[in-house]
């Protein structure tokens, strides 16, 4: 008999939007596999929750998910968590749950916070379809990415850091052209900000110092807004 893996999701910034089922599958499973357990144990010490914790991220993902799969063919439980939000979006985890799943063993989801979904809600931008991108590249397949991008008729939504954030908007202007996007910041957090405008409009000069998690959001090319 093999134990359950649960995909538990947890807060993007604000420790009160956990619920109250991540907080009981955190406690009674045998071990978190975490992105950072320096990150997840915070969760856990705020909510006065002891566990035991291996770690689980995109430089190990490859050696530890096999051990993680026989540690659940001996009948253990494991919680799957991410830094912030659900697993496996734009973070480690699909090869655990694949594995999982070929050898018959229960994957259960926790629903919770999600930056892409929470982004999508308060941008104002059209909901009915949109397409998730995730980080683009660096460098190499960057512009190819653009291009197809480009094609989409719905909603884009893009993960940035502050530093590539002006490159990124001026590249989306230079192959998109002049979309309505929207510009969200650090989510539930104490500095959360959200802005939506014209391209030409949004973005920020180049002599002021960016802070914090950004997500992008592109409408498709017919959306209109008046300013």
């Amino acid at each position: 008999m093999s134990g359950n893996l649960y995909i538990v999701s947890t807060p993007i910034g604000n420790l009160d939007d956990i619920s109250f089922r991540a907080l009981k599958i955190l406690e009674e499973v045998d071990i978190i596999a975490a992105e950072d357990s320096r990150i997840s144990r915070r969760i856990l010490e705020h909510y006065k929750i002891k566990n035991t914790f291996i770690s689980y991220n995109n430089y190990n993902e490859n050696k530890k998910y096999l051990h993680l799969i026989d540690i659940l063919k001996d009948n253990k439980n494991i919680a799957l968590v991410s830094d912030a939000g659900t697993p496996c979006i734009s973070d480690p985890g699909y090869k655990i749950v694949n594995a999982a799943k070929i050898e018959g063993i229960n994957v259960i989801t926790i629903p919770g916070p999600s930056s892409v979904i929470s982004a999508l809600s308060i941008s104002g931008l059209p909901s009915d379809k949109f397409y998730f991108e995730g980080f683009l590249p660096k460098k190499k397949g960057r512009n190819k990415r653009f291009s197809y991008l480009e094609e989409l008729d719905c909603t884009i939504i893009i993960f940035e850091s502050p530093r590539r954030l002006i490159k990124t908007l001026n590249d989306i202007f230079d192959v998109l052209g002049n979309r309505v996007v929207a510009v969200c910041k650090e989510l539930t957090k104490l500095h959360e900000d959200v802005k939506i405008g014209y391209l030409d409009k949004m973005i920020p000069k180049e002599d002021i110092p960016l802070k914090g998690e950004y997500i992008i959001l592109i409408a498709n090319k017919k959306y209109r807004i008046d300013e």
